[in-house]
């Protein structure tokens, strides 16, 4: 479903009473879906700005919404959302966070600067929630939809599927090219933006990501073996213990913020050779291959031939007794929030399993399931990835065994 969010907040002051709104739109009809409108207290006009941005995108969430056309007023939100400002107050950077969180959950979010005649019905909201307070009377957006001025709504498409880089280039053609009679609107002041927030890009991004650096355990007996080993808590062999020491200082003179954990005995022992705090989350955890465990793929494959092939086909499906990688994605993903609420930048050491830290690199390169069982990981590999307050990705490394090499011979 595509929709339009619109966007606005304000504060009395500056600091000062503050207060949001957001409203829903169907992009094809401009039917209102949803509105939202809170007081925040005292804050600056961007608090309120991006706190409009949040809650306007977390209602396209509950409405099921694939695609969002997200229009604000506030040029500096939608820059920065877009990836062409640095978040220099630091106050903004946990709410970029968050909204990039969301704009990870929609196929496409396309960012646009409108002349706040044109958000007229988000501004009502707005200023509703800073009135409230005060008990002044303020209307609906449905109230004042007839008098507002929106910007005109995507067209639908004609002929089957439209891809998102056929999209972004027809908008960015668009605004090069204003409307017949249409004033173009003035180099520097915005106009419409029009850019699909980037997984990734090749622009240089300013503000600092939060660098998770992806950490394969050391080699266990099951691993050496090349058997399943999901939930069976197997310590390291000695050989494991290298690695474990091979990837702490491979990473000397990295400051290392903090380090995260599968709570698996395999993963806390690599872990603690990075001398740094630790932290268990149980959604690291490997995935649990049920029945499957402790064999290797060959006695898999006839045991369960069916089940396998049915397996490697589809990420909804599950070993005998165990979880499905959907199901470990889910996990994970949540896994990876927390991480980004609790270090919103930074260097963080992530220790787990293989198909956790595939998951994590297949929803960064925004890949298939088919990443899942042509990618390897090597025990103590490293793989890296930044995650950007304004929803850019970018993969630097995967699977990195330089430092291992010294170990090929034992």
């Amino acid at each position: 479903m595509r929709v339009i969010v619109e966007a606005d907040g304000g504060s009395r002051g500056n600091p000062g009473p503050a207060g949001y709104g957001a409203v829903v739109l169907d992009a094809t009809t401009g039917e209102i879906l949803a509105e939202r409108a809170e007081s925040i207290g005292t804050a600056t006009n961007n608090v309120a700005e991006y706190g409009g941005l949040i809650a306007g995108l977390e209602a396209a969430v509950a409405l099921g919404a694939t695609e969002v056309d997200a229009r604000m007023d506030s040029k500096l939100v939608v820059e920065q959302m877009s990836g062409r400002w640095q978040i220099k107050n630091e106050g903004l950077r946990p709410l970029a966070a968050k909204a990039a969180d969301l704009v990870r959950r929609f196929d496409v979010v396309r960012f646009s600067w409108i002349p706040r005649a044109q958000n007229k019905r988000a501004d009502a909201l707005a200023n509703r929630a800073m009135d409230a307070a005060a008990g002044k009377p303020v209307r609906s957006a449905r109230d004042v939809a007839d008098d507002a001025e929106p910007a005109p709504l995507p067209r639908p498409e004609i002929a089957g599927p439209d891809s998102p880089g056929r999209r972004l280039a027809r908008d960015i053609a668009a605004g090069a090219s204003p409307a017949r009679g249409a004033a173009a609107p003035p180099v520097g002041s915005g106009g419409t933006v029009g850019a699909a927030v980037p997984a990734g890009g090749w622009e240089p991004r300013l503000a600092a990501p939060l660098r998770l650096i992806l950490i394969r355990h050391g080699e266990t007996s099951l691993t050496a073996q090349r058997r399943y080993s999901g939930r069976v808590d197997v310590a390291l062999t000695e050989r494991g213990l290298a690695q474990a020491r091979a990837v702490a200082d491979s990473l000397t003179g990295v400051a290392i913020d903090a380090v995260v954990s599968s709570p698996l005995e395999r993963c806390l022992r690599t872990a603690e050779f990075l001398k740094a705090p630790i932290v268990t989350d149980p959604d690291l955890i490997e995935c649990d291959f049920g029945d499957w465990d402790g064999l290797t793929f060959a006695e898999v494959r006839e045991r369960w031939p069916d089940r396998v092939n049915a397996w490697l086909a589809s990420g909804d499906v599950a070993p005998p007794g165990g979880e499905s990688f959907e199901t470990v994605a889910t996990r994970v993903q949540a896994a990876v929030s927390r991480i980004r609420t609790r270090f919103p930048q930074g260097n963080i050491a992530v220790v787990s399993h293989v198909s956790p830290i595939k998951l994590i690199l297949r929803d960064a390169l925004a890949a298939g399931e088919a990443f899942l069982h042509r990618a390897h990981l090597d025990p103590a590999g490293i793989s890296t990835v930044d995650l950007y307050p304004d929803g850019g990705i970018s993969v630097r490394g995967v699977n990195e065994t330089a430092h291992l090499r010294f170990l090929a011979d034992r």
